[in-house]
């Protein structure tokens, strides 16, 4: 139930049968000093004037997600058809956790072994997992894969990763005492030469992994077939971390000499929701199938010959000796991967395709429009896929507040980054119009001086 009605009668009958006299009684065992200080809160209402206060309240939000919102940098706003809240909110997904018992789990499980059937059709390669948090926490895991898989302690990432991501690799490769270089860009890139150089740099290190995004954090496809090359020439793991609507129309990590490809579903029918919760994917050659985290479903039969979904493998510290555990990701987040596994399932090849040719069209629309700008133009000259970095005439924290006064979120400022002296991160997704785009462009411009 949403609310339960304890009434005074309920609570001092609940005291009376555990034998305290009430509330300061119940809690005597904890200690005074490591209480909360009571709440100062305002008087109690009824329900009625409650969802008044807080319908008040909501109108004082600036809505982040609509049309007029050009927000990436991971996180898109793309539609959600309404079958899929529909049928990932029947009680049998809501309620489900880890299906432990196959006997009684078989959707749950039907559902993840289709999840993991789909990435690997995106990404082209052999195997995949289900319940990682999301793209950054993919991408950590992927570098322990291939420290794992090679015995080497030397992980290298590229500096045109999402920041964000780069900081929880960061913050792994520091908890498991491993050393992280970033190879540095050149135009909004990582350039092989500029690959081969900091992998020979290394020396005696030798690189376990070297972990690339594309696109990459400015929207620009890397050239990755060219990098993977290099990264197997060291003996390493190359790991592409791409976001999967981009492999709708780009050649998928198999195809292109990735070991791993990793990211975040997030595209595929999961809500914004101010963050999270998402979903992140990890993919791999099937030599690398008992080093990948989380959990893997399989497909078997039952004592009278019918399809059955089980728990094939769960290389985590909860179920084997933990020397040998290669994850302690846990928490199971197959809800949202159902989620996606239902946008996957509904758009299907021709739907996956038409969104991500209506992203790509649009931003392009975007980019020469703003492009047209005085004191405007963009940063870099490699090809995007729907994210891309206009240099800016003022700071783009700046432009980004003046418009936000108009309705608009402009993008991600990307002051100083990346050689930039002011910049603007754009997302163009379908959910822009043209209308709404040319608003953008008459914006910038008169934002200008």
């Amino acid at each position: 139930m949403p609310y339960l009605p304890h009434t005074a009668a309920d609570r001092e009958a609940m005291l009376t049968t555990i034998g305290a006299s009430d509330m300061e009684e119940l809690l005597d065992q904890v200690p005074t000093a490591v209480r909360s200080k009571p709440l100062l809160l305002p008087a109690a209402l009824s329900e009625p004037e409650l969802l008044h206060e807080l319908d008040a309240l909501a109108e004082r939000n600036t809505r982040s997600a609509g049309p007029r919102s050009f927000l990436g940098g991971g996180a898109y706003n793309h539609h959600i058809p309404a079958v899929v809240s529909a049928l990932a909110s029947r009680s049998e997904f809501v309620t489900s956790y880890t299906p432990y018992q196959p006997e009684i789990s078989q959707g749950t499980l039907q559902v993840i072994y289709e999840w993991q059937s789909l990435i690997c059709a995106l990404t082209g390669l052999d195997v995949a997992n289900a319940s990682l948090y999301d793209a950054a926490t993919a991408c950590a895991e992927a570098a322990m894969i291939g420290v794992n898989a090679t015995n080497r302690s030397t992980v290298v990432a590229a500096s045109t990763l999402n920041p964000m991501y780069l900081e929880v690799l960061r913050t792994y490769c520091w908890s498991q005492g491993l050393q992280l270089r970033v190879v540095m860009a050149e135009g909004g890139c990582i350039s092989p030469s500029s690959l081969r150089a900091t992998l020979a740099d290394l020396g005696e290190e030798k690189p376990a992994v070297a972990i690339l995004q594309s696109p990459n954090y400015f929207g620009l496809i890397e050239d990755q077939a060219s990098l993977a090359q290099i990264t197997h020439e060291f003996g390493a793991l190359y790991v592409t971390c791409a976001n999967p609507l981009s492999l709708a129309i780009l050649a998928p990590p198999g195809e292109i000499g990735a070991d791993i490809a990793v990211g975040d579903a997030q595209p595929f029918g999961v809500a914004l929701s101010y963050g999270g919760p998402y979903v992140g994917y990890v993919a791999a050659r099937e030599s690398l199938l008992r080093r990948l985290p989380g959990r893997i479903v399989g497909a078997s039969v039952d004592n009278k010959g019918r399809k059955a979904y089980v728990l094939t493998l769960q290389a985590r510290e909860q179920h084997i000796r933990r020397e040998k555990a290669t994850s302690n990701i846990c928490s199971n987040h197959a809800l949202c991967a159902t989620v996606a596994t239902i946008y996957l399932s509904y758009m299907g090849k021709a739907g996956l395709l038409e969104v991500a040719h209506l992203c790509l069209q649009k931003a392009h629309y975007a980019a020469e429009r703003i492009a047209e700008l005085p004191g405007y133009g963009l940063a870099f000259e490699a090809p995007f896929f729907h994210e891309f970095v206009v240099k800016t005439p003022r700071p783009g924290a700046v432009i980004r507040e003046a418009l936000m006064e108009r309705g608009i979120l402009a993008g991600i400022p990307v002051d100083g980054q990346a050689g930039l002296t002011y910049g603007l991160l754009v997302c163009v997704t379908e959910q822009n119009r043209k209308e709404d785009i040319d608003a953008l462009v008459q914006g910038l411009g008169e934002c200008a001086a």
